[in-house]
């Protein structure tokens, strides 16, 4: 839900400097998605990597917890206009995943799935580099069900809806297809430096 007319004190100037256009600082984690979290069950939880409908690797959630870890703190931005800063993240960086699957990324873009049948694209340029994982602590604690647990995408710095709760899997597509929001009129990247928000923004 984006407020019109929102004003306020005027944030210091090394807040705005970290700010995007149009957001605002929140200290709270606000919970937001598109219904009730799904039920996932660690004993059959899986995570998956598929070219299209080809499965090409496959990770049980103690098989999972075994990859090299990695850790990330900074600034999230969601769609709805808030941020919050200073978040710590911990999980399995894509290019680790990639080692794992003993694999390059064999397209430009993928679709993340989540258990709810959320999807969402991102370019695989934008995973790459240490610039995304899939987190499964927050904050030092496992992520909580509310907030994607037990295990999310994390792209921090596209808006917040381009880092799918509950994941289940990465699907590599031949061509930068839309997901679930993307579909209803969000933008195809998401960069909220630029106010991508919607498609046309």
């Amino acid at each position: 839900m984006a407020t019109r007319g929102f004003t306020g004190r005027r944030p210091p100037e090394t807040t705005r400097e970290r700010l995007p256009p149009g957001q605002h600082l929140t200290d709270d984690f606000p919970v937001l998605q598109i219904g009730p979290n799904p039920p996932v069950d660690l004993a059959t939880w899986r995570f998956t990597l598929r070219e299209g409908a080809r499965p090409i690797r496959s990770w049980t959630w103690d098989e999972f917890g075994a990859l090299p870890r990695t850790r990330w703190g900074g600034d999230i931005h969601c769609v709805t206009k808030w941020s919050k800063f200073d978040t710590a993240w911990e999980g399995v960086s894509f290019d680790d995943l990639m080692a794992a699957a003993g694999i390059a990324a064999p397209t430009d873009f993928l679709l993340a799935e989540g258990y709810d049948d959320y999807t969402t694209n991102v370019p695989v340029a934008d995973l790459v580099g240490g610039k995304g994982m899939v987190a499964t602590h927050y904050d030092g604690r496992p992520i909580p069900p509310d907030h994607g647990g037990p295990a999310r995408l994390l792209v921090p710095h596209l808006y917040f809806w381009k880092s799918a709760k509950w994941v289940k899997g990465l699907r590599f597509t031949q061509k930068d297809e839309a997901g679930f929001w993307e579909l209803r009129g969000y933008h195809m990247y998401g960069d909220p430096w630029r106010e991508q928000r919607f498609d046309g923004d």
